[in-house]
């Protein structure tokens, strides 16, 4: 793979270890504009290290991850949101102190453009930006259903509220690209659904009325790393399997849950 200026995210032949373990060889994927693609695997097959490699959480020790010209691996993990890319974590990173509105709110600093001492008057420029601020996370909150919970403290909420409220700040970001690590973990078949229909809504970027225009056209490319197969063969276009940091297989849903070393490595015998 070369280099690209295009939209879509490119893994050229990257590999990484933690001393003498391997966790990832010679991956090389792309996940292309207007696309759900899904990796899938075992524990430990390198998936959530995959993520971790294009966030620029980890810094593979081989190969390049470029996105609009840009090689990720020289780029700041705080820096991620201003090229277009945000993430949810499989532990969640919340701020546990603090409410639905104000975790979703300090997601919105990346856009802040007033200094701290106007910001610190809240009068003129500084408060008409604070207003557009709050209007976008109103909106953000009615999109995902968390009205009721909008000023309750995140570390009281359920486990799946806490997922939706992770999700909430991601999409504060105005991401391009979304990458999910494992959404549907430890949920209810209930919140399973409304997840689901939420990710396909962000991806689909349905007319909802708003007057945000990052809510209508929706988010261009979602990276979806998830163990639970009912969900990824409904709503990927493209399935990645990983098994021991490789690449064992790459095709559609049908092609995938056919292959002989995908069931052999990781889905089983289907009935």
């Amino acid at each position: 793979m070369k280099r690209t200026k295009s939209n879509n995210i490119v893994v050229d032949k990257i590999s990484l270890r933690f001393g003498g373990s391997v966790a990832l060889i010679d991956i090389s994927i792309e996940v292309k504009e207007n696309e759900i693609l899904a990796v899938i695997g075992p524990n430990g097959s390198g998936k959530t290290c995959l993520l971790n490699c294009i966030s620029g959480f980890y810094r593979p020790q081989k190969g390049g991850i470029y996105y609009k010209g840009r090689d990720l691996i020289k780029v700041a993990p705080n820096k991620m949101a201003n090229l277009g890319i945000a993430r949810t974590f499989q532990n969640l990173e919340l701020y546990a102190g603090l409410s639905t509105v104000d975790n979703i709110r300090a997601a919105r600093h990346i856009f802040i453009k007033s200094g701290p001492i106007i910001g610190g008057l809240y009068f003129g420029p500084a408060q008409r930006e604070e207003v557009e601020h709050m209007r976008i996370v109103e909106e953000i909150i009615d999109f995902l259903e968390i009205q009721s919970i909008r000023n309750k403290i995140v570390g009281d909420l359920p486990y799946g509220l806490k997922k939706r409220v992770e999700l909430a700040r991601a999409l504060a970001l105005e991401p391009e690209v979304l990458l999910v690590d494992e959404p549907m973990a430890g949920m209810n078949l209930e919140e399973k659904e409304d997840l689901t229909r939420f990710l396909l809504d962000i991806y689909e970027g349905a007319e909802f009325g708003y007057e945000s225009e990052f809510l209508k056209r929706g988010v261009k490319s979602i990276l979806l790393v998830e163990h639970d197969m009912g969900v990824v063969m409904d709503i990927a276009e493209r399935i990645i399997v990983f098994d021991f940091g490789q690449m064992i297989a790459e095709g559609t849903p049908k092609i995938i849950k056919t292959d002989a070393k995908v069931i052999k490595a990781y889905l089983g015998e289907q009935s």
